[in-house]
């Protein structure tokens, strides 16, 4: 079965949607999770691996879902038919603010890499895949970027970059250092290395990790300004359960409830003596 042709608009600005519409007969594949609204005359059907068209039996699903499991994805994807005699709408939603990208792969040569848990969803047909780095140095020290995931056909699929996005076409030998996990997606003929940030004192405290991701053209480049990994861990710090404070509460409003609170505490402790 060849790849369907979709229409498609996305729209908002800080948390985006990409709606799609499908004709009838045509599909899209989702990631588990995505779906933001759908019309009634669509179709809803959880398959287990890919959701491509063609995944050899239940040899090929395995595999498929096997590769997905290892780029932190869930085993399950749905696909949304358009079984009516009109047209269709589908929407999928961005999982936390940034930009929601379209990729022809056709335009692309037909392969793209991009970060594991990137994928939103494709016109059916496209194939989801797993790439590993074939540099030992990537494998050890690579970390968001060792596992890639692996987009191949020549449809329309739809990737999530978190914060601002930035396309950059490398020319041949011309090279970009990037904080690995800032890396969104490539194209198979960039070169993927990794390069040390040099200075005990820089790696020690510079606050940019050890490691930088060395990016080699000729090919195209996508970068991310927030990726998850870092909106996360600035979360967590935050959390008032790892110690962090909660703004709203900050300021002098807070200060005074906090003496007043400490000042009960010892006008009891000493009332309790007197008694």
């Amino acid at each position: 079965m060849g790849m369907d042709v979709v229409d498609y608009e996305i729209k908002g600005a800080e948390m985006q949607f990409v709606e799609v519409e499908l004709d009838p007969g045509e599909a899209a594949v989702g990631e588990a999770g995505s779906l933001f609204f759908m019309d009634a005359g669509l179709s809803l059907e959880t398959v287990f691996g890919d959701g491509s068209a063609d995944q050899g039996g239940l040899f090929g699903k395995l595999l498929g879902a096997g590769k997905r499991l290892l780029t932190g994805d869930s085993l399950f994807t749905t696909v949304y038919t358009n079984r009516s005699a009109s047209k269709q709408r589908v929407a999928f939603a961005a999982p936390y603010p940034g930009k929601i990208l379209a990729m022809d792969l056709r335009r692309l040569g037909g392969t793209l890499l991009c970060q594991k848990e990137s994928f939103l969803c494709a016109a059916r047909g496209v194939s989801l895949g797993l790439a590993f780095q074939q540099r030992l140095s990537v494998g050890f020290f690579g970390g968001e970027g060792f596992i890639m995931q692996r987009l191949d056909g020549d449809g329309m699929a739809f990737i999530h970059a978190g914060g601002t996005c930035l396309k950059r076409e490398l020319a041949p030998g011309q090279t970009l250092l990037v904080d690995a996990g800032c890396l969104v997606a490539y194209t198979p003929s960039v070169s993927f290395e990794i390069q040390y940030v040099g200075g005990i004192k820089t790696a020690l405290f510079g606050g940019e990790g050890l490691f930088f991701a060395k990016l080699s053209g000729p090919g195209a480049v996508w970068l991310q300004s927030l990726p998850f990994s870092r909106l996360a861990s600035r979360v967590f710090a935050a959390a008032p359960q790892t110690g962090g404070h909660r703004r709203e509460e900050g300021g002098l409003l807070s200060g005074l409830a906090g003496a007043s609170a400490v000042g009960g505490l010892v006008s009891g402790l000493v009332s309790g003596d007197d008694d």
